[in-house]
């Protein structure tokens, strides 16, 4: 089987480490969003997480949907 050419990055959820596959695109979404609110990654990605949980099969899905939802959403909503 090909490996991946998707980074894993690593994300401390509830005092974890938790490995997460993700392209950099949404990595610096995900970035973008936390600066954005002021909080760290890990915390809007625990965020990310609860809020998908229901639509999400992985922690990597979770966090595509939260990014893809935080875009789509009308501009005054994004912060």
């Amino acid at each position: 089987m090909p490996k991946s050419s998707i980074p894993k990055r690593t994300i401390h959820l509830n005092g974890k480490k938790t490995s997460v596959s993700l392209e950099g695109e949404f990595w610096n979404a995900l970035k973008e969003i936390a600066r954005k609110r002021g909080k760290p990654i890990s915390h809007v990605a625990a965020a990310a997480i609860a809020q998908q949980r229901e639509r999400a099969i992985n922690f990597s899905s979770a966090l595509r949907l939260f990014v893809l939802d935080y875009y789509q959403r009308p501009a005054s909503g994004n912060e």
